[in-house]
Formats: structure tokens, C-alpha cells, sequence
């Protein structure tokens, strides 16, 4: 899959201090703003203890998880939308990505100095958020130049359009973002989509506080909560300086110890990275093996041809059916040829929908 989150949000609130963490690439991290100019990708394994489990079932020679391609964006600044700072760049890049990791400073610490002067988390969202909403408002309005003489003329689509485009463009004006701006029907969400709307993508808000703050969050964390509770979006407390510490550690029962030291069941980049995952609207199928046991990236809602296709575009082309085993069967019997033997294996066609978590096998002919 091609799909890509991007880390944004005002500089020095620790974008690239997690990107560092999440990514094997490698972004510059540093105590003055605009230390990223150039946008850094790096693509993550997407931890899953599923395919570990199979894995131990399975003996493979190889295991081979799913993954998810983070972008590290260039902080923003007041006036973006007219060119300011980074501001084009800024826009042109967060454009070409599919969901948002909107990372907000939660914690004081006066050797970190703020673009603003102050940490307030919720004005650094509506920094961001101001920026962006400039933008859609011009892309709206030239959307329904265009469509509203369209509609005058008769073209039944053009009105429909029109319709969404002024909801857009009432909630742009009030200061709201486009997300919060609900599609009537299936055939609005697909001209949503086809907008490309900047405040329209999945957003997931990531508070980066202090380590104290690691469990349960803090004030700013608070109000960040009640700033956002209109939108539909998810919100993820993270400990990004501690994060760093916790990745330059070798051993996993050395990280393991220091997790439980903090309090903390599992590492904030774990559920950042499975977070990332889901707000792309990704979900994972296996196919499972004593060659190979390997986690399958697809979108919620594909059909059986089309995760056939992600394994080769021949598999797609001559499809005749799919072999399904639900995960806990598998589990439960501890091979496919005993879930076969309990006739827990299922013979699906092509209208079949895939589960999150299925273990399958294709049959084709091309």
C-alpha cells in the first residue's frame, strides 16, 4: 500500500524526535525551528502480536510483518497560508499525504524554546488548524465558481456538489475544519474524497508530554480534549524524549523493565505506529506457512479479489476463490490441517468482505 500519515505541527514540539523513534530513517532533530526543511519518509513494521503467535505455530523460514510509511513534515507558522516560513511547502507536502499525526507540546521545559513564546497547546492546534482551513476556503470557493455555473446550467451532478461545497464552506468560515462536516450518502463521501480537502483527512492528535504525564496525561492534555471534542478524531498521549531513551535500548527485556519502571504496559511508539495504522483505514490479512508466515496491508471493506491482487495482480485478474481461517481457529487448533479436520475452514467467492485478522489461501488461474 501507498498510503502515508504525516507528523505536523508548529516547531519544536517533537515531530522529528518521534519520527527518529517510529522510522528507520533518520530526521535531524534540533533546538531551533525549521530544523526539517525537507521532508523525511520512513517506513515502520506495524507491530501485531498476531503474527508473532502464528509465527510460533507456524515455524517459518521467514516472517514478514506489515508496514506503514511515515512522512516527517516541516513545522509551520502563523501566515503559511500566504507563503510565510515554510508555508507552501508545508501545505504542498501535508497535501500529498492521506491522514495526519497532529503533534501538540503538552510539557513546560524552559531549554526548549516555543515559536510563540508559551506552551499552550490548544493555540498551537488553531495555529495549524487556521492555516490549513485558509487553504480549503480558497479551494472551495474556486471549486464553486466553477460548479455553480454548472449547476445554473442544468448538470444535476454540479448541484449535488455545490450542496457539499457550501456545508464546507459554512463550516470553513465558523472556524471549523471540513472534517466536521458529515456526508449525506456514499455518493457525497466520494466527492469528499475527490476534493482533497487538507482539513478533511483522518487526524489523530499526539500530546507529547513529560515523563510524569506518560499515563494519565496532564492539564494540557485536558483542554486539548475538550478543544477537539466536536471533531472526529483520536487523541494519543506520548512521551517523545522518553520514547528516544526507550529505542536506544538493546534488549527487550531490558525495554521491558523500563516500561514497567514508568508504569507503562507497553512503548507510546507502539500504539502510535498501530494508531497510524488504523487512522489510514488499514487492516491486515495472513497467510501463513512453513516457508513463510506474513501480515498482508488492504483497506477495511476490500473484497477477497482485491486482497488477492495485493499478493500479485495475477492473483486478482484470475480469482476463483479464497480459503478462510479466522485467526482464533487457527489459534485454537494450532494447524490448518486441524481446523480443516473441525471443518472450521470457510470457502469463500468474490463478494466475500475481509476480516481483520484472516488467514488466507487464493485460488487462481490466469
Amino acid at each position: 500500500m501507498s498510503l502515508k500519515c504525516g507528523i505536523v505541527g508548529l516547531p519544536n514540539v517533537g515531530k522529528s524526535t518521534l519520527f527518529n523513534c517510529i522510522s528507520s530513517g533518520k530526521a535531524q532533530s534540533a533546538n531551533f525551528p525549521f530544523c526539517t526543511i525537507e521532508p523525511n519518509l520512513g517506513s515502520t513494521n506495524v507491530p501485531d502480536k498476531r503474527l508473532e503467535k502464528l509465527a510460533g505455530l507456524c515455524n517459518p523460514k521467514r516472517t514478514i510483518p506489515a508496514s506503514v510509511d511515515i512522512v516527517d513534515i516541516a513545522g509551520l507558522v502563523k501566515g503559511a497560508s500566504k507563503g510565510e516560513g515554510l508555508g507552501n511547502q508545508f501545505l504542498a507536502n501535508i497535501r500529498e499525504t492521506d491522514a495526519i499525526l497532529h503533534v501538540l507540546r503538552c510539557f513546560d521545559d524552559n531549554n526548549i524554546v516555543h515559536v510563540d513564546g508559551n506552551v499552550d497547546p490548544v493555540r498551537d492546534k488553531e495555529v495549524v488548524d487556521t492555516e490549513l482551513q485558509i487553504k480549503d476556503l480558497e479551494t472551495v470557493e474556486g471549486r464553486l465558481s466553477k460548479s455553480g455555473k454548472q449547476a445554473q446550467g442544468g448538470d444535476k451532478e454540479a448541484k449535488k456538489l455545490c450542496n457539499l461545497l457550501l456545508r464546507y464552506k459554512e463550516a470553513l468560515v465558523q472556524g471549523k475544519s471540513c472534517r466536521t462536516v458529515i456526508p449525506a450518502n456514499p455518493e457525497e463521501e466520494d466527492m469528499a474524497h475527490d476534493l482533497f480537502l487538507l482539513t478533511n483527512k483522518p487526524v489523530m492528535y499526539v500530546c507529547n508530554v513529560d515523563d510524569a504525564s506518560a499515563v494519565n496525561g496532564n492539564t494540557y492534555v485536558d483542554a486539548v480534549r475538550k478543544a477537539v471534542s466536536d471533531e472526529n478524531a483520536e487523541i494519543l498521549i506520548i512521551a517523545a524524549k522518553t520514547e528516544s531513551e526507550i529505542a536506544e535500548i538493546e534488549g527487550y527485556d531490558d525495554r521491558q523493565m523500563f516500561l514497567e519502571e514508568l508504569g507503562l504496559k507497553e512503548s507510546g511508539v507502539v500504539r502510535l505506529i498501530q494508531s497510524a495504522y488504523h487512522l489510514l483505514n488499514l487492516q491486515t490479512f495472513f497467510t501463513a506457512g512453513a516457508d513463510e508466515c506474513r501480515a498482508w496491508t488492504i483497506n477495511k471493506g476490500d473484497k477477497a479479489p482485491k486482497a488477492a491482487g495485493v499478493i500479485h495482480t495475477d492473483f486478482e485478474k484470475g480469482f476463483i476463490r479464497a480459503e478462510v481461517i479466522k485467526y482464533e481457529d487457527f489459534i485454537n487448533y494450532k494447524s490448518e490441517a486441524a481446523v480443516r479436520a473441525a471443518g472450521k475452514l470457510g470457502i469463500e467467492g468474490k463478494d466475500y468482505v475481509v476480516q481483520d485478522g484472516d488467514i488466507m489461501h487464493f485460488l487462481f488461474n490466469v
